[in-house]
């Protein structure tokens, strides 16, 4: 598996990033994550829509909670998409989470059984075996339309640029 350096940083200390990095035309890969209810969930059950898959290191990190609830309170302004959070957390804690949170508009699964997402996408992180952030973008056919890699971990990802390039695709 391809391992790339010089991608990312968590608190400025250089990671290294497991997985080829996906690029804007891709065809999307396929994974199999974990929903919190323990079933497998794949890239064929986001269906037809366009998709944002919101890739997180934690849930219970500070910026990882802001990302999820932003997303969330986005999702409820769009009828045709389908929004996600992944990220290694059990199932367990995301099913806490969303209970805590109110999170009802976009799921949250987990990559903690196999890290297919985040190998495949190039967000695994090999120092710590949690995810990078960032966001991915796909229409109805599965290209990738949008992806951006968080350089510093511990900060937000764009989310204006990306909320525009879902509606250019609705």
């Amino acid at each position: 598996m391809e391992k790339r350096t010089g991608i990312i940083t968590m608190q400025g200390a250089p990671l290294t990033l497991v997985g080829k990095e996906v690029k804007i035309g891709d065809k999307a890969p396929d994974f199999t994550v974990v929903t919190k209810e323990l079933k497998p969930y794949t890239l064929k059950d986001l269906g037809d829509k366009v998709k944002l898959i919101s890739v997180v290191p934690s849930i219970d990190t500070g910026v990882c909670d802001l990302q999820t609830i932003h997303f969330n309170e986005e999702a409820a302004k769009f009828q045709d998409i389908a929004i996600v959070t992944i990220s290694m957390d059990l199932p367990f804690a995301l099913n806490r989470y969303c209970a805590a949170k109110d999170i009802k508009n976009l799921e949250t699964l987990s990559d903690h059984r196999e890290a297919s997402f985040g190998s495949n996408y190039g967000f695994l992180i090999d120092e710590l075996r949690l995810l990078s952030r960032g966001i991915i973008i796909l229409d109805g056919n599965n290209t990738i339309q949008y992806v951006e890699y968080v350089k510093e971990v511990t900060n937000h990802p764009d989310y204006d640029k990306a909320l525009e390039e879902v509606k250019k695709l609705l």
